[in-house]
């Protein structure tokens, strides 16, 4: 069954943004012709969500509001609602946040640092692979002096349609504890027992509520998928930078006369 309930939290600081986010939310910072936040909830909408909750800091509500008062033609039939999260305690802390708002559904989860690359399906492959548990998206890491950046997952027994069974997860392993070179790209479908395993989590690396962390609870009850392509990071400036270059190179109107642009500088 596809859920029709998304989570995206949206409540970080924007820190590697700085200055551009002291004022604006990382979230509404513009890419091409819209906010983040928006591309996020069009494609939790696209994988037949109709109800999007945002978890964003108390500051941000109205902004929230204001933006999607008004049904945008990607996203007809959608409500998207604010959730507060009164304090910045981590991922798992603000996926917590929406417990009451989603109840006992299934929802996809999406983080709004890391945006889709045009053509791709990450959500739609989680949903195949869901059965009755939850499913978390993957990428390979090639490079081990890297692998400390990420959530990494332990794998177990894959499965006929690519999936794998998740035995672990850890959040920013140390040097040579890293499970497996397969890092968490911040596509989720969750079951609501995610809910539990977080409700008393104790704070992990960086002293915070890390949603690897409720992962790893589940352990047993969790697949994973590898995503065909890698999700563009658009919380730092470089990310932003080639996220914005790539979606104006392939801008169904205007993408060829960009392109031209790109070429020869007219």
């Amino acid at each position: 069954m596809t859920p029709t309930v998304a989570v995206i939290p949206a409540a970080g600081r924007g820190t590697r943004m700085r200055p551009a986010t002291r004022v604006i939310p990382k979230a509404f910072l513009p890419l091409i012709d819209r906010p983040s936040i928006q591309y996020a909830a069009e494609e939790a909408a696209a994988a037949g969500a109709t109800e999007i909750f945002t978890v964003i800091d108390p500051n941000v509500a109205g902004l929230i509001e204001g933006h999607f008062e008004e049904e945008l033609a990607s996203l007809v039939g959608v409500t998207v609602t604010p959730v507060v999260q009164a304090e910045p305690l981590g991922l798992g802390h603000a996926v917590a946040c929406a417990a009451e708002a989603v109840g006992d559904r299934p929802f996809l989860c999406l983080l709004v640092d890391e945006l889709l690359r045009p053509g791709s399906d990450v959500l739609g492959r989680l949903i195949a692979a869901a059965g009755a548990g939850s499913v978390v998206a993957v990428r390979t890491v090639n490079d081990p002096a890297i692998l400390g950046r990420y959530g990494i997952v332990g794998i177990g027994e894959t499965h006929a349609d690519g999936s794998f069974d998740v035995t672990s997860a850890v959040e920013k392993p140390a040097s040579g504890e890293a499970p497996s070179n397969l890092a968490l790209v911040g596509r989720y479908l969750f079951q609501p027992e995610i809910f539990e395993a977080l409700s008393d989590l104790e704070p992990g690396y960086g002293g915070e509520i890390q949603l690897t962390d409720g992962i790893n609870r589940l352990a047993g009850r969790c697949r994973g998928i590898v995503a065909d392509d890698d999700l563009l990071d658009i919380g730092n400036p470089l990310g932003m930078a080639k996220a914005k270059h790539l979606l104006a190179s392939q801008h169904p109107e205007w993408g060829k006369e960009y392109r031209r642009f790109t070429a020869d500088g007219n």
